[in-house]
């Protein structure tokens, strides 16, 4: 996990919120039961700004994102709440709204750009194709906008490359081409998930740049998906922490990295390097596993894996599921007090 540092990254939470997703429920059935994989989850993206949704895996992180998107399975999947874009309902919209707003005003930039991508068309065809559904431009057009797609996320000698298949890209440079098809259309909301796990330090380092340097140009609005904590530092302007399935903490990059209340984000935060400290100084993991989603702990699904139970008293924690706070802000579902957090927090930082 890359050290957590922080950066002014621009707008935090004020802003216009034209992504607004309410009291999201997601879950599947299967032959063992239900499987609750987003359970009472409600946030906002703000234009022009990017959240990072943070948390280990099965979290719950993709499945929203892909729920935002309407890719999930209808035939095995129920999802209940509200998602809003820009005025639009998205919870029942019909499939034609849905890939109508697919690549064209919402995009995705996938994990894994080698199986995301056709190894049988090259990238201009590919990136030409989702141009010429949404602008209805002709094969011209779109091998043009193609090759200044191309050049725009610094592929070099893009005239000539538009005509290369993706096995002749390396995985920085497929990664770019994922960026160029996503961004083709000049969407306002694009979902990248984990867009860097891949990629060596220098390549991620290099991918997140140019994310911000097209935001800057382009306005858009991103919601960056991942587990590295330094990724978020360096990248996003807000933070929601999930765990199983559910929102913990959420804030600006500075409150929830800085100043985190959360004993899940506090494990996330004590697990990762950081700069300045003591290579002597061994790395706490949160102790434990994820629950299963099938049969989730009562109460607060984190409290069989955290440390300060007694601070609260274990029955509370057990048997009373905590809230975020629906109002804006630095929020964060658990029982402690304000003070108790902090001083805990504290404690924890002076041990690094």
């Amino acid at each position: 996990m890359t050290a957590v540092t922080l950066t002014e990254t621009g707008p935090g939470r004020r802003g216009d919120s034209f992504l607004s997703v309410q009291d999201l429920h997601v879950s599947f059935s299967t032959e063992d039961g239900t499987v609750k994989a987003v359970d009472g989850l409600s946030f906002e993206v703000e234009k022009g700004t990017t959240l990072g949704i943070v948390g280990e895996s099965g979290s719950g992180k993709s499945v929203t994102n892909l729920a935002i998107l309407g890719l999930h399975n209808t035939e095995h999947a129920e999802i209940g709440g509200e998602i809003w874009f820009e005025d639009q309902e998205l919870v029942g919209a019909s499939r034609t709204t849905l890939e109508r707003l697919r690549g064209n005003q919402i995009a995705m930039i996938f994990q894994d750009p080698l199986t995301a991508l056709s190894p049988f068309h090259t990238v201009g065809r590919q990136i030409g194709e989702v141009y010429r559904k949404h602008k209805g431009a002709s094969k011209r057009e779109a091998r043009d906008r193609a090759i200044e797609m191309l050049d725009r996320v610094g592929i070099p000698n893009a005239r000539v490359r538009v005509d290369d298949y993706p096995h002749h890209f390396s995985g920085g440079m497929r990664q770019r081409v994922m960026i160029a098809m996503a961004l083709v259309c000049d969407p306002s909301l694009v979902i990248a998930d984990e867009p860097t796990t891949a990629l060596d330090v220098t390549v991620q380092a290099q991918i997140l740049d140019l994310l911000k340097d097209l935001q800057d140009q382009m306005g858009t609005s991103i919601i960056l998906i991942t587990h590295d904590l330094g990724v978020v530092a360096q990248a996003a302007h807000n933070v929601l922490v999930m765990y199983a399935g559910r929102a913990v903490e959420r804030g600006t990059v500075r409150e929830v990295l800085g100043a985190p209340r959360h004993p899940y984000t506090w494990g996330l935060l004590s697990s990762a390097p950081r700069l300045g400290s003591s290579v002597d100084v061994p790395l706490k993991p949160v102790r434990g596993t994820p629950p299963s989603l099938l049969n989730p702990p009562s109460g607060c699904r984190f409290h069989p894996r955290c440390d300060y139970l007694k601070q609260v008293g274990p029955d509370l924690c057990s048997t009373e599921q905590p809230e975020l706070s629906p109002e804006t802000g630095h929020a964060d579902a658990c029982y402690l007090t304000l003070k108790q957090k902090q001083e805990i927090y504290t404690e924890l930082m002076e041990g690094r």
